[in-house]
Order: structure tokens, then sequence, then C-alpha cells
């Protein structure tokens, strides 16, 4: 049984749901098509991370976002 995890950051509003939904659909097919597995045994798992959940370079991506866009 094919396991697929994405982990995409949360940030404006997406995801939205129609994303997530094309995403596993996506994916599913994929597997399907380049590794012959079966669509109704795939799992995708969308993580969301929202940007203070995590960092780059010592800072949240929260604030590393707000620097960047403040030059």
């Amino acid at each position: 049984m094919p396991f697929v995890n994405i982990r995409i950051t949360k940030e404006k509003g997406e995801p939205t749901i129609k994303q997530k939904q094309e995403l596993i659909e996506g994916v599913t097919e994929l597997l399907a098509r380049v590794l012959n597995k079966n669509k109704a045994s795939t799992v995708v798992i969308i993580d969301e991370i929202d940007t203070d959940n995590y960092g780059l370079g010592g800072k949240t991506i929260t604030e590393v976002r707000k620097e960047q866009n403040n030059n």
C-alpha cells in the first residue's frame, strides 16, 4: 500500500480545499501511472505547517517573510 505524506506551508489562505483535493488526486494518479499502484489502496496525507512552527536561520518563517517583504 503506497503511503505519501505531503508537507506544505499554510499561508495566505492556501492550500484551499480544492487545491488539497487536486493534490490527493494527482499524487494518486501519478503512483498508479508510474509505479502501477492500486488507487484504492493509496494513502495521501497532507500536513499543513503554520509558518510560526518552523524556522530558518534562527527565526520563524513568519519573521523571515516579514523581513523579505520590508526589503
